[in-house]
């Protein structure tokens, strides 16, 4: 019965641990990617950046510059890599008047 009791235990700890934040994840993503528009910057998995300018169903389209124009799958798109990109960069003196 022990046993039985110390598995499930394990059960409900991978489940929280493992399982749940990985959940989580997915759906922030999927999100971001719905909430993306024309004019995006964005950073695919891959690691190129570009600016989207125009969507599809289940694809971009990237100008990475030069006019050059990539089609990516939506999947494509990391999350923390493109938040980064579209964060808005402090200058050293107004960094330094934030200490």
């Amino acid at each position: 019965m022990s046993s039985l009791i110390m598995m499930g235990l394990i059960v409900v700890v991978f489940y929280f641990f493992m399982i749940r934040p990985q959940m989580k994840k997915q759906k922030e993503h999927k999100r971001y990617i719905e909430d993306l528009k024309l004019n995006d910057k964005v950073v695919t998995t891959a690691g190129i950046h570009g600016r989207i300018v125009e969507i599809g169903e289940q694809t971009f389209i990237v100008d990475v510059g030069g006019g050059t124009r990539i089609k990516f799958d939506k999947t494509a798109i990391s999350l923390e890599a493109s938040k980064l990109a579209n964060t808005p960069k402090q200058s050293a003196s107004s960094a330094d008047e934030k200490k």
